[in-house]
């Protein structure tokens, strides 16, 4: 086990729109280093859901990210040679992580396009509370429900 805890890395704003998250998630676009890539992908999807919203894309992306986050999760915990899915609620920090992982997973998953176009579409999804990363914080939350009776054990 480790003896401390590595202490959390300041993310900066982008430069754009000033945005913490953003700047997240052009962190987890992030391919074999190419970063102004990473950036060039995010802003042009960022372009197009100005295009077909007409609404600040920034507003969009809050509150697609909102609506991803998860409240509880299952965590597994060992009990007398038996492991248990214990639900617990989430941090702060390891919801966007979830949310931003979740979105760029689903927005790969998207058929054809390209990747601005995917990232966009799943983002004016998510903000409509519809869309394949939706449909994943449900699952988290169906499961950590339906494990509720394990709720005592937790860690």
């Amino acid at each position: 086990m480790r003896r401390a805890k590595p202490e959390k890395r300041e993310i900066l704003p982008d430069t754009r729109y000033n945005s913490v998250n953003l700047q997240t998630m052009v962190q987890h676009v992030l391919k074999k280093g190419k970063k102004s890539l990473a950036v060039g992908l995010v802003y042009d999807a960022m372009d197009l859901i100005k295009d077909r919203t007409e609404k600040n894309p920034i507003e969009v992306f809050d509150i697609a990210l909102k609506n991803i986050s998860p409240a509880m999760e299952v965590r597994p915990r060992r009990v007398g040679g038996a492991t248990y899915q214990v639900p617990m609620e989430v941090s702060s920090d390891r919801r966007t992580t979830l949310a931003i992982r979740w979105l760029l997973s689903a927005a790969r998953d998207r058929a054809g396009k390209s990747f601005p176009d995917k990232l966009a579409s799943e983002l004016i999804d998510a903000s409509n509370e519809t869309g394949a990363s939706i449909r994943k914080r449900d699952e988290t939350h169906k499961m950590a429900e339906a494990n509720r009776a394990f709720s005592h054990y937790r860690i």
